[in-house]
């Protein structure tokens, strides 16, 4: 059977056809052909050695040089190219110190992590390899190391969290003696870079369900060393509405947020994360969590920090963890929901509110029509439309105005009276003309600041 895929592909393989080698197209990129999945990387094969790639393309990236890898930049593609290799000792249970160039395909297909992975196609004759039977493993659904799953893991530990991965984007079941290889080589994972830990963490959030992924590390003793505050939350009891514990309740948070905003998937997995840490008991014995989003805030910092993810990303998910216990009700006056607004900022107010209904989801893995919600978002929406003043910059007077004519010295000052008048906007957003604003800082300054 031939696969469709991009002419361009084909004439790029052709060229190291007509140049006298075998050119394959391998990895994840086979995989997702066999099973009718986009593919948006192509990783190819060949007996080139780096130097005859080099030589037989205009534009080539020496990207992985030392391990035979370069990319070649093919009219729109980015093509990864690696010769046939077997690999030396995996000493930093992350990359081999040696590799080896090989004549034969089948050898290096040999060294990759799991059978589904480890299919091979020729693009220009439809050659289909598969010595492994990754093909059956796929119909099976199953996720099955090359060979030993022992030597595969301590070779190269990030493959634990790859098969952690897959299993959730491929929505797969992790065969008996490969899932025990996982548990046995689980501790080598300290030895990985955060970087490359964060890479797969960013997949995983990214799949249909995250929680496939998570469970798996729980019952392969990953997440202790990946993510020791989450697996902390395992067992700690919730009541009223929720039907799980902590644990749970956070995957299934995430596995409803949605999948194409990682910050919002990544505060839904973490926004209760330090519960345990303030977990109490009423009178009744009943567990109370008060003030849990603010130790949860503390504890995710650390992780993200830990995860090195950018600055940015780091504030926009600790700002949606520390405001996602908001309470609406019908009775909320409109000076409430104006600072409520102001407080969280207009910007984020849409993923505060799919965090808030991830965290609905996940109280029984079943999705909620919220009225609070739905009628609290009809608010906000008819204020945004009156353009109310919600934050300073929508003030009709700034710093200057209040230091040329109300007298305000240059400095914190004009912060002070700046936050008074937004407070006075809130109550009333009449007020928020250019004149009464002045007159309500000249008697604000003089009274409150400048008379102690």
């Amino acid at each position: 059977m031939r696969y469709k895929v991009d002419k361009a592909l084909i004439k790029f393989s052709k060229i190291f056809r007509d140049a006298g080698f075998s050119c394959y197209l391998v990895g994840g990129a086979v995989r997702n052909l066999s099973m009718g999945l986009k593919v948006s990387d192509y990783d190819f094969a060949t007996d080139a050695r780096p130097e005859d790639v080099i030589s037989l393309f205009r534009k080539v990236i020496p990207t992985g040089i030392k391990h035979g890898t370069v990319t070649v930049l093919f009219g729109t593609h980015k093509l990864e190219v690696t010769t046939f290799r077997t690999d030396g000792d995996y000493t930093d249970l992350r990359r081999p110190d040696k590799v080896h160039f090989t004549p034969s395909v089948y050898e290096d297909l040999k060294r990759r992590d799991f059978t589904i992975n480890s299919m091979a196609y020729d693009l220009v004759t439809g050659e289909w390899l598969d010595p492994h039977n990754g093909k059956t493993d796929i119909k099976k659904k199953i996720i099955r190391a090359i060979g030993n799953p022992s030597e595969r893991f301590q070779e190269d530990a990030l493959r634990i969290m790859r098969g952690c991965r897959f299993a959730c984007q491929l929505e797969f079941d992790i065969e008996e003696s490969t899932l025990g290889g996982m548990k046995e080589k689980a501790a080598n994972l300290s030895a990985v870079s955060a970087e490359r830990i964060r890479d797969e963490l960013e997949k995983i959030l990214r799949a249909g369900k995250p929680s496939i992924a998570f469970h798996v590390m729980a019952e392969t003793g990953v997440l202790e060393v990946v993510l020791p505050e989450l697996a902390a939350c395992r067992g700690v009891k919730q009541k009223g509405f929720h039907s799980y514990d902590v644990f749970e309740h956070s995957l299934y948070a995430c596995d409803g947020a949605p999948s194409s905003n990682p910050e919002v998937r990544l505060a839904a997995l973490l926004h209760d994360i330090g519960k345990p840490a303030s977990l109490g008991h009423d009178e009744s014995g009943i567990p109370t969590f008060y003030g849990h989003e603010r130790y949860s805030v503390e504890i995710s910092r650390k992780i993200i920090q830990r995860f090195k993810f950018p600055k940015a990303f780091e504030a926009h998910v600790l700002l949606l963890i520390e405001n996602h216990m908001f309470n609406y009700q019908p009775e909320w006056t409109d000076s409430a929901v104006r600072r409520f607004i102001a407080r969280t900022g207009v910007e984020n107010l849409e993923n505060l509110f799919s965090l808030r209904r991830a965290d609905q989801y996940g109280m029984s893995a079943q999705r909620i029509d919220s009225t609070n919600l739905n009628d609290m978002q009809k608010r906000i929406t008819s204020f945004l439309e009156a353009e109310h003043a919600l934050s300073i910059r929508d003030l009709k007077i700034n710093g200057n105005i209040l230091i040329d004519r109300a007298g305000v010295p240059r400095g914190p000052m004009i912060g002070i009276v700046l936050e008074f008048l937004l407070e006075t906007v809130l109550d009333d957003p009449s007020q928020n003309n250019e004149e009464k604003l002045l007159e309500l800082a000249v008697n604000f300054y003089n009274e409150r600041i400048k008379a102690d």
